[in-house]
């Protein structure tokens, strides 16, 4: 999950990514304002977006329509210190508002995990197949399946995502630290060693190619344990 958060302090931001990274395998991106994260959004998809009140109401109007014609399904928190803010953000459409606690990071982590809750699981069971994400092992049956590295957090991501199509470029975008930097080829050549990897023990495969919009994880069975 890639996660940006606005107006905090570099200091704060990596303390939130400690206590996040306890619930998902994540991403941060820190912006200074809402001018700069406009241009991380711009190149970059979220999933998460945490922003500090800046009193500027026109700005973060037009910011969270911006973010929710991009893609609807991307969650905004807002933390603001005056409670008299709450209905006028979520006019906006924003998904939460924090007021309390917004020094921290522990609590402010367990908010994100109430929102998130969708995209969290420890263990990820389908039929006689079981990938235990917290310590990165795949089990079928009596075997273990070896996949380590961005091979294994696609599989989790794909997998916790059960069904959903996601393109090349937000499969990167969710995973890599510097996206720009990462050509379509590494995702294919990722998606093929899981393949590989998987059929020759299951016997079938779990992600799918659909024609020009990307992969999706797909199976009968499919059980989330949190």
């Amino acid at each position: 999950m890639r996660i940006l958060t606005i107006g905090f302090s570099d200091e704060f931001a990596k303390e939130l990514l400690k206590e996040i990274s306890n619930y998902f395998i994540c991403i941060l991106d820190s912006a200074e304002d809402l001018y700069d994260a406009t241009n991380f959004t711009y190149f970059r998809h979220y999933e998460l977006i945490i922003v500090v009140d800046e009193k500027m109401k026109y700005a973060m109007e037009r910011f969270v329509k911006e973010i929710k014609q991009k893609k609807p399904e991307t969650k905004i928190i807002v933390m603001t210190d005056n409670v008299n803010n709450h209905g006028e953000f979520f006019n906006l459409t924003v998904d939460d508002v924090i007021c309390e606690h917004r020094d921290q990071s522990d609590l402010i982590a367990a908010r994100v995990l109430a929102n998130m809750r969708n995209l969290y699981g420890t263990k990820i069971e389908i039929d006689k197949l079981t990938i235990d994400i917290a310590s990165k092992k795949i089990k079928y049956d009596d075997k273990i399946v070896s996949l380590n590295g961005k091979t294994f957090d696609i599989l989790v991501y794909l997998a916790l995502r059960n069904q959903r199509v996601f393109s090349k470029d937000e499969i990167i975008n969710a995973l890599w630290e510097e996206p720009e930097y990462v050509s379509d080829n590494t995702v294919e050549v990722a998606i093929n060693q899981i393949r590989k990897r998987l059929k020759s023990i299951l016997g079938f495969q779990v992600i799918h190619t659909v024609r020009r919009r990307g992969y999706k994880f797909s199976s009968t069975v499919s059980q989330v344990t949190i």
